[in-house]
């Protein structure tokens, strides 16, 4: 079996990757699906958090306004109280799929895509063998891999997944830019992330390459989770 976590800041592609590395046989774990989920009316993170935020994070239909969240969130500041409510409960809901994953298929890749695997502070941090504490993604995989692009792909790619192919206004074109580099802000930078990770995917290309760069990896992750440890370099 093999823990595998997929990376990558806003815009990077990660979830096209995931795709990909889903095609090829991987069990792929959303971290941001799960968030959803459990962000749903009768969910103890959807009460945590208009208990933590405010009825005006609600709209008239009891959803989350997620609009709302995201300004209080980044415009205002406030991420890390957001995230100290969604992030251990999606972290432990992944392990727990995992875990139940591994019992019927004990060879399996089980991938958690998460834009926020350094970044978070939640999660296992001391392993039973471990004197030392240890940053909590070392706990939870046995690999990692980044999704890489330069901050301008990756700001041109959430611009055009807002506008949906809508045409846009050079106005609501630069809020959007901005936007995307207060979220870039909140994340690690890509140079900081690489000597951390055993692979790195460059997706400032186009999907056939990144595609390939996924279908010669991808026997790699399936020869480590057969032998339970990733081969040695």
């Amino acid at each position: 079996m093999l823990r595998v976590g997929l990376t990558g800041g806003l815009g990077s592609g990660k979830s096209t990757a995931a795709e990909l590395f889903s095609e090829n046989g991987a069990y792929v774990l959303s971290a941001d699906e799960l968030g959803r989920e459990m962000m749903q009316p009768g969910e103890t993170v959807y009460a945590a958090i208009v208990e933590h935020f405010g009825p005006g994070v609600v709209l008239p239909d009891n959803q989350l306004d997620r609009s709302a969240l995201s300004r209080i969130a980044f415009a205002e500041g406030r991420v890390e109280e957001l995230n100290a409510i969604v992030h251990p409960a999606v972290i432990a809901r992944q392990a727990e799929l995992a875990d139940e994953l591994f019992k019927e298929d004990f060879a399996a890749v089980a991938m958690v895509e998460s834009a926020l695997i350094f970044e978070t502070k939640y999660g296992e941090t001391k392993p039973d063998d471990s004197p030392t504490p240890l940053e909590p993604w070392r706990t939870r995989f046995d690999c990692i891999i980044l999704v890489t692009a330069s901050d301008e792909v990756k700001i041109n790619r959430y611009i055009d997944r807002i506008a949906d192919g809508s045409p846009l206004t050079p106005e609501r074109r630069a809020e959007l830019a901005s936007e995307a580099r207060r979220r870039l802000d909140q994340q690690i930078p890509d140079e900081q992330k690489i000597p951390l990770c055993d692979f790195v995917l460059d997706n400032n290309g186009s999907l056939a390459e990144l595609e390939e760069q996924i279908d010669e990896l991808w026997p790699i992750l399936q020869f480590a989770s057969a032998n339970t440890s990733l081969p040695s370099s």
